[in-house]
């Protein structure tokens, strides 16, 4: 009973402190359900309200990612480009470099065995085939090694670097120019063709010390030094009236005839680049054309273009010119007590000895006692020379070819960076759902 009545006197109480609205809306009685619906629906337009920012959010997301996307892509084929083009250039530098290591190192041994059989007036093998030479050389490298067919490989090499050097000083000293092309004047090419006059005829005594290197026996000639050719060089120039030694002829005798023979291959020369190199040209675009490809300035293919114009001139000079080859390199090794390699069997040695009065004495000489193919004695040597040259390059341009078909059917690396972020993408929206 006592706790009753203290609920009731506690009811009392609150009553009394409580404001009379508040008890008016606690006395009335209250629609349950109509006020959770209400609740409810309050609540489902509070969330589709925050859903709407949320649908922003993730569309900004997949518009950065987009953009990310693009600037990624135009960045890596910036590099992919770029890289390509890089590779592209080594490649072609890697092949100039190949054509004149093969030039200049690998064609020396054929070099070699052709002076041999040019001044060799006594053979009996002229050597005009391939086919004959290659038992002489067997048994030339049994007898002395593999190294008697390098010999004066450092003697040429001086020779080419001294006529370059001498182009370079005659054209700072006079500013003849030292190259021509189509839209040189008619005077400048006058001035070009004096330059080479004088560099040809300052460095033929030294051409035939080297020539002399070239030819002599290893095994019955003691080595020359390496810079022994600039001594006998300036030899043959102090003697410029009367010969250096008995049947030796002087140096006027011999620098009007190579000068003669050197402008002459030189102009030739120019005649036939100019003419192989519009044929290659028109074929290449010829062939673009019939594939359907861009004409566009391609590094590689100028470069192969360059190198086969340039192989195409040498034979095609060489082989018309052989004959009065032959002739100036027998004037320039008369007098000098050379014994050379008896390339009709490859094991014995020979001394040249000869009575020649000059150019045209040699060649009527020659004519008489050997007949018209004494002029081409050793022939199948050059024929062996630019075959090994033209296998180096194809085997190269082979290679080459490889490379670049490897470099451009390999995906790039923007398309693996596109997958990736689509991966990314995929991962993130599927997350964003859970």
């Amino acid at each position: 009973m006592n706790r009753f009545v203290e609920a009731d006197e506690y009811a009392k109480l609150v009553e009394n402190e409580l404001p009379e609205n508040v008890l008016q809306a606690l006395s009335k009685p209250v629609n349950n359900v109509g006020y959770s619906m209400g609740y409810e629906k309050s609540i489902v337009q509070n969330i589709n309200a925050d859903q709407d920012p949320i649908k922003d959010m993730h569309s900004l997301n997949e518009l950065s990612l987009q953009v990310e996307k693009k600037t990624g892509e135009k960045f890596d084929i910036a590099e992919d480009d770029v890289l390509e083009i890089t590779l592209r250039n080594y490649l072609a530098v890697g092949v100039q470099w190949v054509s004149l290591v093969t030039e200049n190192l690998l064609s020396h041994p054929f070099i070699v065995l052709r002076r041999q059989c040019q001044v060799f007036n006594t053979s009996n093998r002229y050597h005009i085939h391939p086919i004959t030479l290659l038992p002489s050389i067997l048994n030339l490298q049994r007898r002395q090694g593999l190294a008697t067919l390098w010999k004066g490989v450092g003697s040429c090499l001086l020779v080419r670097g001294m006529t370059l050097a001498i182009d370079d000083i005659i054209s700072k000293f006079t500013g003849w120019p030292k190259e021509v092309n189509s839209k040189t004047t008619l005077k400048r090419f006058g001035q070009h063709i004096l330059l080479k006059c004088f560099s040809i005829g300052v460095v033929v005594p030294f051409h035939s010390a080297s020539l002399v290197e070239t030819v002599q026996s290893d095994i019955a000639s003691e080595k020359p030094g390496l810079f022994d050719i600039f001594r006998e060089g300036s030899l043959r120039f102090l003697y410029w009236s009367s010969p250096q030694k008995g049947r030796m002829l002087p140096a006027w005798a011999l620098i009007g005839p190579c000068v003669s023979l050197g402008i002459i291959k030189y102009l030739f020369s120019l005649v036939i680049r100019g003419l192989s190199s519009r044929i290659i040209r028109r074929r290449l675009t010829a062939l673009r054309k019939k594939r359907a490809e861009k004409i566009c300035d391609d590094e590689l293919e100028n470069q192969n273009a360059e190198i086969y114009t340039n192989l195409i001139t040498t034979i095609t000079t060489e082989v018309i010119f052989y004959p009065f080859e032959t002739v100036l390199h027998r004037l320039q090794l008369q007098g000098t007590r050379t014994i050379i390699d008896n390339l009709d069997n490859g094991y014995a040695v020979v001394p040249i000895l000869t009575n020649y009065q000059g150019a045209i004495d040699c060649y009527q000489s020659t004519i008489f006692s050997e007949g018209f193919c004494g002029l081409y004695k050793g022939f199948g040597a050059m024929i062996l020379q630019f075959m090994s040259h033209l296998a180096v390059l194809k085997l190269s341009k082979l290679i080459v070819s490889k490379i670049s078909e490897t470099l451009s059917n390999q995906p790039s690396s923007r398309v693996v960076h596109y997958y990736n972020i689509d991966n990314i993408v995929c991962s993130s929206s599927s997350s964003n759902m859970s």
